[in-house]
Parts: C-alpha cells; sequence; structure tokens
C-alpha cells in the first residue's frame, strides 16, 4: 500500500471491501486491503482523525490487536481490539495487526501489519513552514474528481485497466505505448497527442495529483528515492478509491464496439 495521508476533520474506513458500505466522500477515504483473507470484514475499522485526536473505531468481526510504540504515556501498551471497541492513538508510531488477516496461500493465512504515524500539525505562527492554506488543492483536485471523457480520464482508465479487470497481480503497470493504443481503440483513432511519450507522462502526474494530493504525490517521493516505481502506485491507487471504475470500462469498450462498422 502507498502512505495515505489525513487531516483534522477527515476520517479512513478500510478492509477487505470497504467501498460499498462506506463510500468515499466528505472527507471519508475508503482503502481496500491489499492481499486481505476471505474472512477479513468488508469494512473492518475506521480511523477518525479530529483536532486534538485520532481515533480507530473497530467495526469488523475479526480481531485486531494495537500497539503503541514511541510516545504512549508510561511506555508502550497493547490493545485487543474487537467490535464496537474505539482506542485512540498516541503520537508517533502505532502498528495495528489483523491476526490471520492476509491470505498467503490457498489456506494459509499471515497476520497483517498496518502502521499509523500520529504527527501534531505545526503552529499556524510558524512562518518558515507552509500553512493548510498555502497547500490546499486547486478545486477541482480537492473534489478528488476526473472529469469524464477528458483525456486525463481516459488516461487514468487505460493504467488502471489491469486493477479494474482484476488482474492486480501483474508486476507491472501498462506502458506509455500500450496506453496510447488502448485510448486509440477506445475513441476509434483519436487520442489527442498521446502518441508522445512525454504528454502520457504529463497526463499521468496530473491524474496522480488528482489520486493522492499535492502533498503525498508519489512523483515526488520518487525524486527522493522512496518509492521505486509511481507509476504502479498510481494505477492501484486510481482503482482502489474509484476514480474511474470497471463500468466506465465496460462503457468504453461498449462505445468503441458500437463504433466499429458493421
Amino acid at each position: 500500500m502507498h502512505p495515505v495521508l489525513l487531516r483534522s476533520g477527515e476520517r479512513l474506513v478500510f478492509g477487505r471491501d470497504p467501498h460499498t458500505a462506506y463510500p468515499p466522500g466528505g472527507g471519508r477515504v475508503a482503502v481496500r486491503l491489499p492481499s486481505s483473507a476471505r474472512h477479513v470484514s468488508g469494512a473492518l475499522a475506521e480511523l477518525v482523525v479530529g483536532e486534538e485526536a485520532a481515533t480507530l473505531r473497530w467495526l469488523g468481526a475479526n480481531e485486531g490487536r494495537l500497539s503503541s510504540l514511541l510516545d504512549a504515556p508510561g511506555g508502550a501498551r497493547r490493545v485487543t481490539l474487537v467490535r464496537e471497541m474505539s482506542a485512540m492513538l498516541d503520537q508517533g508510531k502505532n502498528e495495528l495487526v489483523v491476526l490471520a488477516g492476509k491470505q498467503v496461500g490457498a489456506e494459509l493465512f499471515t497476520d497483517l501489519l498496518l502502521t499509523f504515524t500520529v504527527t501534531p500539525a505545526p503552529a499556524s505562527d510558524e512562518p518558515d513552514l507552509p500553512g493548510r492554506r498555502d497547500t490546499d488543492l486547486k478545486p477541482h483536485i480537492r473534489k478528488g474528481q476526473l472529469t469524464r471523457h477528458s483525456k486525463e480520464w481516459y488516461v487514468a482508465l487505460a493504467l488502471a485497466e489491469p486493477w479494474l479487470v482484476g488482474d492486480d497481480d501483474s508486476p507491472f503497470p501498462p506502458t506509455n505505448r500500450r496506453i496510447y493504443e488502448r485510448i486509440r481503440d477506445w475513441r476509434a483513432g483519436h487520442a489527442w497527442n498521446l502518441d508522445r511519450p512525454q504528454r502520457v507522462d504529463d497526463a499521468i502526474r496530473v491524474v496522480s495529483q488528482i489520486a493522492f494530493g499535492e502533498l503525498a504525490d508519489p512523483y515526488a517521493e520518487a525524486r527522493t528515492g522512496r518509492i521505486q516505481n509511481p507509476r504502479f502506485a498510481v494505477g492501484k491507487r486510481i482503482a482502489e478509491y474509484r476514480l474511474v471504475t470497471a463500468d466506465d470500462l465496460a462503457e468504453v469498450h461498449q462505445s468503441a464496439k458500437d463504433a466499429r462498422p458493421h
């Protein structure tokens, strides 16, 4: 999983398939945990970030164990989480273990480990740090949406296609050439200027900013050496956050079919 950044007033719902019960929107982000065992609840837990505290509310039938490792009062603590139980995260690093939550074989399971890091926001009167207003996303990006049938929308669809069709074990995302050819086929030969690889890269960067936000853009992390394949992270994020969907993919396939001469 690529890191998810939350601020005060936002919440994260995660599990095997949280989008059905908790669709994204209104400050809520839904994240599907990769390689989840089939017995893991669709909506496993909800992390709520308030002005003064971050609270984890357990929703699922599975059991979890929360450990505060760094700045917990009195030292490290461990809490066993069951349904309807809430626990406040401590400042610093918190680890959550979903017992037998990860499937590693046909009938083999191991614990699924998630890490949450709680960091106080900088004081607004510190002049050397950017304030929230300086780093706010532009209106069309803040909504986390792509304009349907725009160039970037088609690029997102082609980039996320392996995940949308269930081929999420594919080790490589589509190449620039593959993206261009898919869009050309979908749009009856018209693919803007995407025959030029740089134009595909530019469009993916726009999509990445929409998918992750300006402060968590994986291309920035790639420049610092913290992520090796940002394109893989973007394609997966597009599918998980439903910026484009399998229904969108089916729609363009059908439109391309209808446009072909009979």
